[in-house]
């Protein structure tokens, strides 16, 4: 008996290491590379210059496909614009409303609006988008694991069909109409490159490269995921500050207390 159980549990061990082997040799995920974002770290802030550039590639690429629902056009000013700013930039945008009967209408938008979203609701989104809704973006730097980090590669990470290896076709099933991401889960991705370099005419003057884009609209979506990041980080200082002060008193209050009996 002992020697079955012995026998048994070898035999576990053995289909468990075998299992993990072939889940390691059969795994295919690339993790992204480290970028150096300007918001990392406890002293980091966003790059207001790059939040802005990325916002515009948001507003004229990104926007056709994805909402924001979680923020509001005033919330803009707090990367920099200036209220006049805001209103030049969404002064073409109409959003659907009610009149005083009820009855529906359009109106230019107003910087207390919530970014308008490209689709009425999910469904229509779905049935525009070969029957999947594009992601909302207004966390999605949170929503994903490696953050900024993994959107940034994954915007950069499409290789065209003429340069994938023939294996890479015949394992992931690769057509002439399919899209291949290296950083994707699976490889084989739904939405089409959305960047390239000159992609946009950035209003600042800065060379629209593919990276620049890239790291741009992931600036700003990190900042939409977390605008108040700066904020809290500032109370954290002032938190541990105000806690090394106390510390000090109150290991003076104790010397000053124990003094007669040292």
């Amino acid at each position: 008996m002992r020697r079955l159980i012995v026998s048994g549990a070898i035999a576990l061990a053995a289909l468990v290491a075998g299992t993990g082997a072939v889940v390691l040799a059969a795994g295919t995920e690339v993790h992204p590379k480290h970028q150096h974002w300007h918001f990392q770290g406890p002293f980091g802030t966003y790059d207001r210059a790059a939040a802005q550039r990325g916002y515009q590639i948001y507003a004229e690429v990104c926007s056709a496909c994805h909402s924001l629902s979680l923020l509001a056009y005033r919330n803009l000013m707090e990367i920099g614009l200036t209220e006049n700013q805001v209103k030049g930039l969404i002064k073409d945008i109409v959003i659907p409303d009610l009149n005083d009967d009820g009855q529906p209408i359009e109106r230019p938008a107003r910087l207390s609006d919530r970014f308008k979203k490209p689709f009425p609701n999910d469904l229509a989104a779905a049935a525009a988008n070969n029957g999947k809704a594009p992601p909302d973006l207004s966390v999605i730097v949170k929503a994903r694991e490696g953050g900024a980090d993994y959107i940034y590669a994954l915007l950069t990470g499409y290789v065209p069909y003429d340069k994938l290896k023939p294996e890479q076709i015949k394992e992931f099933s690769i057509g002439k109409d399919d899209n291949f991401n290296t950083y994707f889960p699976g490889h084989r991705i739904a939405m089409a490159p959305p960047l390239a370099d000159d992609k946009v005419t950035y209003a600042d003057g800065t060379k629209a490269t593919l990276d620049r884009e890239a790291s741009d609209v992931t600036e700003f979506l990190a900042w939409a995921s977390e605008p108040w990041m700066e904020d809290r980080k500032r109370t954290g200082v002032r938190v541990i500050l105000f806690l090394l002060a106390l510390a000090g008193l109150m290991y003076a209050v104790k010397r000053q207390v124990w003094a007669d009996k040292h």
